[in-house]
């Protein structure tokens, strides 16, 4: 068993993202919804520098970002882009904190991993500082330090919670295969290395005392290499799952890392009952053999991914519709 098959996490949460620009309204929201696990949320729609991209630039120590036609290029000082995405994380960070007084538990806090960092991120020349192994080095190096401040603000605000750390890395996948395209859009730059990939997610990891779980709502998740990188548990869209999965899920399970399963749509449609979200968990585990009382240990129920493109009212629902989930799984297993 791995060190982080200890590590135990209650039954639902959220991802990060939810729509409107009341930073208030959220986190009431998040800590109404989930008494035992809120997030901090997002709110990209207040613009550039709320935007997942934009929020983890602001967090960078001796990097910063401005807003380009193309995105986010990195820049020699700090300007409006990066002010502008700072000062919006300190309002989020004052809402937690009023809706958290006396708060102990678990509690999430959100930040884009390296690679996707490196696949969205431009240098001066237009290229993503993919394309450049240095300024990759350079910009894991500056997150790094970044989230451990960033960690430390959160800690202090909220004493009581046990912070764990969400690295969002929807283009790590892209990263492994050399899919994430150039700037002028024909061509696509180089697969890096899976040692390299999983060296530098593993530093980044490092940086946080508490668990880490890593997110991508893409498919294809590296599930095994996030694993050895050192991941307490691995956060996906369930429904992209195929039956080529099932031996990473399995060995995941096995190995202790907990699974944050994304089974509730994060656009507005109508939901199911909360037990048939979870029917596909269930076949899952009948297929793979696991003993069903292990569900609830292991999984934690989340949306497919942030809510961004959902109206206010199906956001609320999709909360509530998780907890429901969550518990249709721990009473009712088999």
């Amino acid at each position: 068993m791995s060190e982080n098959s200890q590590i135990r996490f209650p039954g639902a949460t959220g991802v990060g993202s939810l729509p409107g620009g009341d930073t208030r309204e959220a986190a009431k929201t998040v800590t109404g919804s989930f008494e035992d696990f809120p997030f901090l949320p997002e709110l990209p729609a207040r613009g550039p520098g709320a935007d997942m991209i934009g929020r983890t630039a602001g967090m960078l120590v001796e990097l910063y970002a401005r807003v380009e036609p193309s995105g986010w290029r990195i820049g020699d000082r700090p300007g409006r882009d990066t002010r502008r995405a700072r000062s919006w994380l300190g309002e989020d960070l004052d809402a937690l904190e009023e809706f958290t007084q006396g708060y102990e538990g678990d509690l999430k806090v959100q930040a884009v991993g390296p690679w996707t960092l490196a696949a969205a991120l431009e240098l001066k020349n237009g290229e993503a500082a993919l394309s450049d192994p240095g300024a990759c080095r350079d910009l894991a190096a500056s997150l790094a330090e970044g989230l451990r401040l960033h960690l430390d603000e959160v800690r202090r605000r909220v004493p009581g919670a046990r912070i764990v750390l969400q690295l969002d890395e929807p283009s790590l996948t892209a990263v492994l295969r050399g899919r994430v395209r150039t700037a002028s859009g024909y061509r696509t730059h180089r697969a890096v290395d899976r040692q390299v990939v999983e060296a530098t997610l593993r530093d980044v990891v490092g940086t946080h005392g508490g668990p880490v779980v890593v997110h991508s709502c893409a498919p294809d998740v590296p599930f095994a290499l996030l694993r050895r990188a050192g991941a307490a548990a691995v956060s996906f869209d369930f429904a992209l799952l195929t039956e080529r999965d099932d031996e990473a899920i399995g060995e995941a399970v096995e190995g202790g890392t907990r699974l944050f399963a994304g089974v509730v749509p994060g656009t507005d449609v109508p939901l199911s009952d909360p037990a048939g979200s979870v029917m596909g968990v269930r076949t899952l585990w009948r297929r793979l053999g696991l003993h069903p009382g292990l569900l609830a240990e292991a999984v934690t129920v989340t949306p497919a991914c942030g809510l961004a493109g959902a109206s206010p009212a199906y956001a609320r629902q999709v909360l509530a519709h998780c907890v429901r989930a969550a518990r249709s799984l721990a009473d009712n297993p088999e």
